[in-house]
């Protein structure tokens, strides 16, 4: 199987997905407990459960691409090994 992504873009996705998930995670996490933080003010919204879960769903699709770029990772690192 050969890489999709070059190099450079499967590490950079890889990067920002591993922040992304750990940034949305820790917001939802917020709005799920309705931190005052997140939940105090007049123009936030209602319900912090359900932001917490649409967040979620956000990280679900992050992990995904983690998963996709370090694939594409491992593939390229296997790729260079492998010489006739």
């Amino acid at each position: 199987m050969k890489p999709v992504v070059s190099s450079f873009q499967a590490y950079c996705c890889f990067i920002t997905s591993c922040f992304g998930i750990v940034i949305l995670s820790v917001i939802a996490y917020l709005f799920y407990t309705e931190s005052e933080s997140f939940m105090g003010s007049i123009n936030d919204p209602e319900n912090g459960k359900e932001v917490a879960k649409t967040i979620l769903n956000a990280v679900i699709i992050y992990f995904v691409f983690f998963l996709f770029c370090g694939t594409q990772i491992w593939l390229i690192k296997r790729q260079n090994r492998i010489q006739l």
